[in-house]
């Protein structure tokens, strides 16, 4: 993951760290490992400019202050990460086993979550140096780590959902019909950074039958007048994520048409309504759901209803049966539900919701009702 962290101190990033080991205790594991990529981004600030096949792997232990090793040609960028005052750099030099450095570090026979995406060579390094150790993915192990989000969070969040909508309202505005999907998608993605992101990460413009694809890669399709077209866009602002999905029409829709796009509206209306404190998340996808099941769309809505984001997209919670975490104040995730009918057209309507004390906040204000376009 690239780019610049969002604007946090370095008191901050300690904070962080501190609560990501006493977590790690209360879940029984001796420690967390923290590869580059999202998480080592939400505790320390600091992102390597490039993905590289040396070890560098933060260290949080119950009791121990924090330990970033790193490779001594990049020590001197790791050193001018916000966070960087809250941890000890640890370099190594090529030449020399990283996993002997890194050993003394961790208990013997300990068990550490890591992170999702740490190399295989390294995990395997570790566990040849410390054969008594054990792993678990930090998804499995600490799957709320990043979660609950503070108030600055849940502000950067806010304004990356706002420029998500800015970008909506001007891409509305543009003709669609006699058009490929590929424009108008790389129209959304340069509305996206015009209203300040860094980073797009998708842009689906799916049209007519394509839209039955819930992740349809956009394509050279000619848009159709009559066509419906479902828009899913976002990617990362100012460190943290936006994503939001319309559904628009090309002319005047048919009353089936009308009538689908109403009930996804409706059901997606039930899924934000069942956002509160204390409610599994299992229950907003069962809102959402049982509007379109009872419709007879049941079998054609095919995905959950939600994910959570915040320096990444996609990350958990999860808004999916079976999934019994309560929802806790600060949580942000996406309340989407769909139907698709192969051959002709789908509907999504997607908001980025956060959970308050007594309920939820949409952090995505654009119209849900139908919108006609050219």
């Amino acid at each position: 993951m690239t780019g610049t962290a969002a604007p946090f101190a370095a008191d901050d990033y300690r904070a962080r760290m501190e609560r990501a080991a006493r977590s790690a205790a209360e879940a029984g594991l001796a420690g967390l490992l923290v590869a580059p990529g999202p998480d080592l981004v939400w505790l320390t600030g600091y992102a390597p400019t490039a993905a590289t096949e040396r070890l560098t792997l933060l260290v949080l232990a119950p009791g121990q202050d924090p330990v970033l090793v790193v490779p001594a040609l990049e020590a001197p960028d790791a050193a001018k990460a916000v966070g960087a005052s809250a941890l000890t750099l640890r370099d190594w030099t090529d030449g020399k086993d990283p996993y002997a450095v890194t050993a003394p570090l961790l208990e013997a026979g300990g068990r550490f979550g890591i992170s999702d995406n740490a190399w295989a060579m390294h995990l395997l390094g570790l566990q040849k140096e410390l054969p008594g150790t054990s792993y678990a993915s930090l998804t499995e192990a600490l799957p709320m780590l990043r979660a609950v989000k503070d108030p600055a969070e849940l502000e950067l969040l806010a304004a990356a959902g706002a420029a998500a909508d800015a970008a909506f309202e001007e891409i509305r505005k543009l003709p669609f019909g006699g058009r490929r999907e590929s424009e108008v998608a790389a129209d959304l993605a340069d509305l996206l950074r015009r209203f300040g992101h860094s980073q797009v990460d998708f842009t689906i413009v799916a049209s007519g039958p394509n839209g039955a694809n819930p992740h349809h890669e956009v394509g050279d399709r000619v848009i159709e007048h009559g066509d419906m077209v479902v828009l899913d866009f976002g990617g990362l602002k100012d460190g943290y994520g936006s994503d939001t999905s319309r559904t628009v029409h090309v002319g005047e829709p048919t009353d089936e048409e009308r009538r689908v796009h109403d009930l996804v509206r409706a059901a997606q209306e039930a899924g934000f309504h069942a956002v509160r404190p204390g409610a599994a998340c299992q229950e907003v996808d069962r809102a959402a759901r049982a509007v379109i099941a009872d419709a007879g769309y049941g079998e054609y809505f095919i995905h959950r209803t939600g994910h959570g984001i915040g320096v990444t997209t996609h990350e958990p919670p999860y808004m999916i049966e079976g999934e019994e975490q309560p929802l806790v104040p600060g949580m942000c995730f996406s309340v989407e539900p769909g139907v698709y009918l192969p051959g002709r057209f789908g509907v999504r309507i997607e908001d980025i919701v956060t959970v308050t004390g007594d309920g939820g906040r949409r952090l995505n204000d654009t119209t849900r009702e139908m919108v006609i376009v050219d």
